[in-house]
Formats: C-alpha cells, sequence, structure tokens
C-alpha cells in the first residue's frame, strides 16, 4: 500500500482503490483469492445494527434480507487491509511489471479482439482504445484477474472493523443500491479484499456516478465476462474528468547537461517552447508536442530517463494519484500503440546492478533451481527467497540481498 496526495488508496486483491472516490489500480493485476467467512457474533450484531440504517437510506427489506442474509464476517480481509506492505517502487522497476513484453503483447492482442467495441466507445467518450486497453491491462490483467471476494461480505467486514468504518459503510451501502437497482446480483457481485470490482476495478460508489450501460440493455454490467460496460465505465470516467481526446498524456525526453533538478515535478509548468529554449529534446527526435503547459518528472534523478508530461497526465491520475500508476498507464497505452521502450538508462541500482543484471541473476538461479518466478530484474519477493536458498546451499552468508558478487558466483 501506499498513501495517495489526495486520500488513502486501499490495497486490494483485485487492484487498487482511491478511498475519496475514483477507481484506481495496482501495478500487478488481481490474484484469485477465497476468503472464508468465520462465526463472529460481534459482526452479527453490527449488521443488525446496519440493517437499521441501510433501510433508512432507503434499502429496501427484500434486498436486505437477500444481500445480507449471505454477508460473513472475513478475517482474511481485516489480515490484509492491516498488513499493507508501504514502500515505492522505482519506476524502472513499475514499468517493467506495468509495461513488462507479456503484459504488452496482451494488450496488442486484447485490442486485437475488442477492438471493434473499444472504438465505438472511443467515438462515443472521446478516450482513445489503446489508452483504455492500457486501464485494462493494469487494473485486472485484461479480465483475467478480477477478484472473487464477496464484495458485500468484504466491505461490511471494514466497515464492521472500524478502522475506515465510515468510508467502507458508504461503500457497502452502495453496493447494496447497486443490487437494488438490478445491475447483478449478490453472487456475482464479487471483486478485491477491498470492494473493487470489474475488469476496471470500480468500487461501489465510483460505480454508482460512473458506470455506463453501453449497450442499452438495462444493466450496468462491469462484472460479466464481456467487458464492453466496464471499458465503457472507465471511459466515461476519463472523459468526465477532462481527457482531451487526440492530445498526449506526455513523453520521454532528453534533458541536457546541467538541466536544473528545481525544475523538475508537476508544480512547476512551462509552455512546450520555453523547455525547448531550455534545451529539452523528445528523445525520440524530432520536435516536442504543442500539447499545452507540461511539467518535467524525473524521478530517478536528472541523468536518468524524464518525462515531459501533459493535462491528460493529470487526468489519468484522477484514477489513481501515483505518479508511477500515471507513467505506467501512459506507457504501457503507447506500447499497445506500437510505440518504443523507454530509450533512456536507470543505470545501476543501490547494489551496483543493472536491470539487466538483475534479470541475468534471475535467470542463473532459476537455472541452478532456484526459482525466482520470473525474470523481469525486479527483486521481490520470490527473488529474495531464492538468493537466501542459493546462498544458504552454497555456505554463503544469508542476506537474500542481491549483489555483482553474487552474481559472479552465478557465472562460475
Amino acid at each position: 500500500m501506499t498513501l495517495s496526495r489526495r486520500g488513502f488508496i486501499i490495497a486490494g486483491a483485485a487492484g487498487l482503490v482511491a478511498a475519496c472516490g475514483a477507481p484506481g489500480a495496482a501495478p500487478v493485476a488481481a490474484q484469485q483469492t477465497t476468503f472464508r467467512a468465520v462465526p463472529n457474533p460481534a459482526f452479527d450484531a453490527w449488521l443488525a445494527g446496519f440493517r437499521t440504517r441501510a433501510a433508512a437510506r432507503g434499502i429496501s427489506d427484500a434486498v436486505l434480507s437477500r444481500a445480507l442474509s449471505r454477508a460473513g464476517y472475513l478475517p482474511d480481509v481485516i489480515d490484509r487491509d492491516r498488513n499493507q506492505t508501504e514502500f515505492r517502487r522505482s519506476l524502472e522497476d513499475y514499468l517493467a511489471i506495468a509495461a513488462s513484453e507479456e503484459r504488452i503483447r496482451d494488450g496488442r492482442a486484447a485490442l486485437g479482439q475488442w477492438g471493434n467495441v473499444l472504438r465505438e466507445i472511443e467515438a462515443r467518450f472521446g478516450v482513445e482504445a489503446h489508452v483504455l486497453t492500457a486501464v485494462w491491462g493494469l487494473e485486472s490483467r485484461y479480465g483475467t484477474r478480477r477478484g472473487d471476494v464477496p464484495v458485500v461480505s468484504a466491505t461490511a467486514t471494514l466497515a464492521f472493523d472500524g478502522r475506515r468504518g465510515e468510508f467502507f459503510e458508504k461503500q457497502l451501502t452502495a453496493a447494496l443500491r447497486i443490487l437494488q437497482n438490478g445491475d447483478t446480483t449478490p453472487d456475482r457481485m464479487v471483486g478485491s479484499w477491498a470492494g473493487a470490482m470489474g475488469h476496471t476495478q470500480f468500487i461501489p460508489t465510483t460505480y454508482e456516478a460512473f458506470a455506463v450501460d453501453f449497450r442499452g440493455d438495462g444493466r450496468r454490467d462491469i462484472w460479466a465476462d464481456d467487458p464492453t460496460d466496464a471499458l465503457a465505465s472507465s471511459a466515461n470516467y476519463l472523459a468526465r474528468s477532462g481527457w482531451r481526446r487526440g492530445q498526449p498524456w506526455g513523453l520521454e525526453v532528453r534533458l541536457p547537461q546541467g538541466f536544473n533538478p528545481g525544475l523538475t515535478g508537476r508544480g512547476t509548468t512551462r509552455a512546450v517552447a520555453s523547455w525547448a529554449d531550455l534545451g529539452v529534446q523528445a528523445a525520440g527526435g524530432g520536435r516536442l508536442p504543442d500539447a499545452g503547459a507540461g511539467s518535467i518528472l524525473a524521478p530517478a534523478g536528472v541523468a536518468a530517463p524524464a518525462l515531459l508530461v501533459f493535462h491528460n497526465f493529470g487526468v489519468i491520475l484522477r484514477y489513481n494519484n501515483a505518479e508511477n500508476y500515471g507513467v505506467g498507464i501512459g506507457h504501457l497505452s503507447d506500447r499497445i500503440n506500437g510505440g518504443a521502450p523507454i530509450r533512456g538508462s536507470f543505470g545501476a541500482d543501490a547494489t551496483g546492478l543493472t536491470i539487466d543484471d538483475r534479470k541475468e541473476l534471475q535467470t542463473r538461479l532459476t537455472a541452478a533451481g532456484f526459482d525466482t518466478g520470473g525474470a523481469d530484474g525486479v527483486i521481490g519477493s520470490r527473488s529474495t527467497a531464492a538468493i537466501e536458498a542459493y546462498q544458504r546451499a552454497s555456505g554463503l552468508p544469508v542476506t537474500g540481498q542481491p549483489s555483482p558478487a553474487l552474481l559472479q558466483s552465478l557465472r562460475q
């Protein structure tokens, strides 16, 4: 979990959800998990009290009986809420996951399969098909990982827990209104442990505000295998947040020697001509696009890859306010649309390894029988465990840390 500048973000089994009501996303798509309800008399008493409050808010007895009779206390939800890891991935690591070759390949396949629908949605809402595909890819891995936790039970459990009770009671009440409207059923209303639902991971209040019945069949069905309503709902959200069709979100740029780091960050905006006068150039060559005022982002320093971001980048951040997420969506959308990889080099990390070194480390560990779960250059928990196992088996100090010496040991 990371904290948003505009409100907390809840990291769920199927993505991230911004507490202020905007949908959000995780860099890695949702894992399917099954949480089991356990008896809890205090939860049952709370639910009885909530039923009275929900009835006063207009939820019918029939919906309350049908939905709440199935609701159960999910301790695993509380565990997830209490144990969200507070960390920030580097932009290099984030993009290695969010815009991996596999995710790009699958995104192009999804755009090919659903291109006609996406173009219809683009024509109505003005949000480009490849941008919506990128949102879909980060939120649920193109619909393959939407989460399977009952939303009523999850939001009821979190509301009862009380740590963010008011927020989650609003989500629970909104979920019941969705059921009352007939958009779905309690059995089909599943999602992340934090209540994010469907292909593009809307929380219930965001669903109420922005979900779309694109085909006019009387239901805003973001849970179906067919992603049409979910994609249209995300397009509606972005459009109403101010998306400008045909305008870039940003692009990679080259900064001149001696560029002032104090000019970086979203707090500083200049006209494109002003940036050009300072020596900022498009990394791919050619003129900088005249897309209005922009800001320079250089999260790894001015000697590493930098980006010039525009208005549409800010719109992406309405979905999730993490800058890495905004760059991830923008870059993934470009790659799906045939754009180039990041051209600049992030260089070696604090351990002295480049991303290619880390990929080699993972490949060699796996080949030696210590499975890292892939070779993306991101040292996560599986890679750390593999390093520890290799060090233990080799009689080395068990640190779990990658290093040039460890890589050299594996090369021998």
